[in-house]
């Protein structure tokens, strides 16, 4: 792992500095027609989504564990709160996002974020191939039955933003190409889709959110499995975007505190927006591979740039040709998508489980449109086939002698392996002597204690008194515990 600069070193370098103030500016671009289509997706006005995005966005940059990853108001989080929304109205919001919270803020201080140790590198590359392609199509309106000038304005774009690097670095490509198609989109007077056709974006800040619901029961009732699945859906966007950006930077994240930063930044954002949000992944690539930047310095830019914009900027950023976000956003996509992994060659190696796992993420990614869905469905089918796999690796062999014989046991014995075992020792045949060698097995669970009761009763059936030898210490407190409890 490699060591990013601070945010203190940063503003002393003025080279650092204008790297991370241009991607964060880049970022905020790319941010802001998203925000506006995932208010409309929730029910909300843009306005609040938008207030929304500027506080989490300030807040995780200060309190969060992963530097340069952006925060803001998401499809995910839209997605899950929109029937609440639809059906009881948008004064339920406030207080199903601040319980939120309160369950990311106990998740991160109870330390379940290093849950995320237990999801497979398949999921993860199925969850950053989904991403790729969610990405990709969700520009496809922008450049499908559009106006003639839209597709010059493409093409220039993907000129800029690929051909640029390969002459300097020192200004972001996508910045420049969105500077200079939205200036020659205004020059020219051209009748092509902009930011603000896709909603209003300025009227300054929506204030504090009113609690327009008693704090009862019933409110409970109605907040409490939306507020579970929000909190839930967050942590996972955003311990997975973490996760991702780990390895594109080569560094190191604290999952725990980004989990609990999350609860305090919702709660923030609920207070004085009104919706939630988590990890913006395309965002953050944008931040990350094509700003280059590092530190926290670039989010907080993004969301004082997105605050001067909604407040104050506003008819600026009304005016920027949609196909300019929509092509940067594509080669985000392209450049997200692990192409390796489905390479002739490396499916070929790879085993088939492990395709499949992959394969089904990306599946139920793109059918359902839901990453947390996907990531959850994929780390199922791998437990599964895991489970299956295991369930074949334990063997007994018999070593028989005149007057005694001894079993050894090779493999890790839980449910899914030991519930054979019973039936592998010759219990009629076998003389007044049986050991039974532990030796190269581990007891994992209560189900294999009680196979092991069951294999001791079959032979005391017999008149025979088997001996358990070679257990490590903690099989042995596991067995001493439940052995005689479980039947």
């Amino acid at each position: 792992m490699t060591e990013s600069p601070t945010a203190s070193q940063v503003l002393r370098r003025p080279r650092l500095l204008t790297t991370e103030v241009l991607a964060g500016i880049v970022t905020t671009l790319a941010l802001i027609p998203e925000v506006i289509a995932f208010s409309v997706i929730a029910g909300v006005d843009p306005k609040v989504s938008l207030m929304a995005s500027v506080v989490l966005a300030v807040s995780m940059s200060i309190l969060g564990g992963r530097p340069a990853m952006i925060t803001a108001a998401a499809g995910a989080v839209a997605l899950v709160v929109a029937p609440l929304v639809h059906e009881h109205g948008a004064q339920y919001l406030l207080p199903t996002v601040v319980l939120a919270g309160i369950v990311q803020i106990l998740f991160g201080v109870l330390g379940l974020a290093r849950l995320m140790r237990f999801i497979p590198r398949s999921v993860m590359i199925g969850f950053v191939n989904a991403l790729g392609i969610l990405i990709f199509t969700a520009q496809l309106p922008h450049v499908i039955g559009v106006p003639w000038p839209v597709y010059p304005m493409f093409a220039l774009t993907l000129l800029i933003v690929i051909g640029l690097p390969r002459i300097t670095k020192a200004v972001p490509a996508p910045l420049v190409a969105i500077v200079v198609v939205t200036s020659i989109a205004m020059v020219a007077h051209l009748a092509i889709p902009t930011v603000g056709d896709q909603g209003a974006v300025g009227g300054g800040s929506p204030g504090v959110t009113p609690l327009l619901v008693p704090l009862n029961l019933e409110t409970l009732r109605i907040i409490g499995p939306t507020a579970l699945s929000v909190a839930f859906v967050g942590l996972m966007e955003t311990l997975l975007t973490a996760k991702l950006v780990d390895g594109i930077t080569d560094t190191k994240s604290d999952k725990g505190r980004e989990s609990w930063a999350l609860g305090v930044a919702n709660i923030l954002a609920g207070f004085w927006g009104g919706i939630a949000g988590c990890a913006m992944i395309g965002q953050t690539v944008v931040n990350v591979k094509l700003g280059r930047a590092r530190t926290r310095v670039s989010t907080f830019i993004a969301g004082v740039m997105l605050l001067a914009l909604v407040t104050v900027l506003s008819d600026v950023m009304e005016q920027i040709p949609m196909v300019a976000l929509a092509a940067v956003m594509m080669v985000v996509a392209v450049s997200t998508i692990d192409f390796h992994s489905v390479r002739p060659s490396t499916l070929k190696r790879m085993p088939l489980s492990e395709t499949s796992v992959m394969v089904v993420t990306v599946a139920v990614v793109v059918a359902t449109d839901n990453l947390a869905i996907g990531v959850g469905v994929g780390v199922l089918l791998a437990m599964v086939l895991f489970a299956r796999r295991v369930a074949h690796v334990v063997t007994v062999e018999r070593f028989a002698g005149t007057e005694s014989v001894i079993y050894t046991v090779h493999g890790p014995l839980f449910f899914g392996s030991s519930n054979d075992l019973v039936e592998q020792f010759s219990y009629a045949e076998d003389p007044a002597s049986v050991s039974v060698d532990f030796s190269a097995a581990q007891i994992w669970d209560a189900s294999t204690v009680a196979v092991l009761d069951s294999v001791q009763a079959k032979y005391a059936d017999h008149g025979i008194e088997v001996r358990f030898i070679g257990l490590d210490k903690n099989s042995v407190r596991f067995h001493s515990r439940l052995t005689g409890t479980l039947d």
